[in-house]
């Protein structure tokens, strides 16, 4: 039996086929179907044709599987954390790099994953605008603390640097294809990043945090 989960902020936690219509399409190319994981959201497949597609600037994306089972997922954080130091609400709390490995791996463990098994490769975090925040930077020295004190192996990871790039995981065999985009391509990237920023940041229930310059 097949699993797919997706959740993102409009649907926090949802479970449905009907998520993947805007966000999933079939490649005649690689005869797979590719499922897109934009910001603050996260998925979680055991299905052998799914490859999970994102492009990152200075977000993060950790790729987690289980390889006895073929099942693994994907997220894609904005911020380390939350300064709030709580959920501050579902429907935005999977934008912190926190919230988004807890939620990632809960639902991993849910599918029957073994903790002890997870094979872990991380990517993105580069600073692709003129920004005295670094977020990218941030974004790459948590991930790699969060998962040094939580006890997990990274085999992979491919982090910093100033250019974005395109990630496909395909979760049953583990392989991951990187590609760096041009840096004609960041302030695309970037302005995307800014304008779901400035989405999410009209629905904030409390608490302020710069994101952007």
């Amino acid at each position: 039996m097949s699993i797919a989960t997706i959740a993102r902020p409009s649907d926090p936690g949802s479970d449905t086929s009907a998520a993947f219509a805007s966000r999933k399409f079939f490649d005649n190319v690689s005869q797979t179907w590719m499922v897109k994981v934009f910001p603050g959201e996260y998925y979680v497949t055991s299905k052998p044709d799914e490859v999970l597609v994102t492009i990152l600037g200075s977000c993060v994306a950790a790729c987690i599987r289980d390889p006895r089972l073929g099942i693994g997922g994907m997220n894609h954080f904005m911020l380390p954390h939350s300064k709030a130091g709580n959920w501050a609400g579902d429907m935005q709390s999977t934008r912190f790099g926190n919230f988004a490995m807890e939620k990632l791996i809960n639902e991993l463990l849910k599918a029957g994953c073994s903790r002890n098994s997870l094979e872990i490769k991380v990517f993105g975090g580069g600073n692709v605008t003129d920004t005295q925040n670094a977020i990218g930077t941030d974004n790459s020295d948590f991930i790699l603390r969060y998962l040094e004190a939580e006890g997990l192996r990274c085999v992979a990871q491919d982090l910093r640097g100033n250019l974005p790039r395109r990630i496909h995981y395909t979760p049953a065999t583990g392989k991951v294809i990187r590609r760096l985009l041009g840096s004609g391509e960041s302030p695309a990237v970037a302005r995307e990043e800014k304008e779901y920023v400035s989405r999410i940041s009209k629905r904030q229930t409390g608490g302020e945090i710069t994101l952007f310059d």
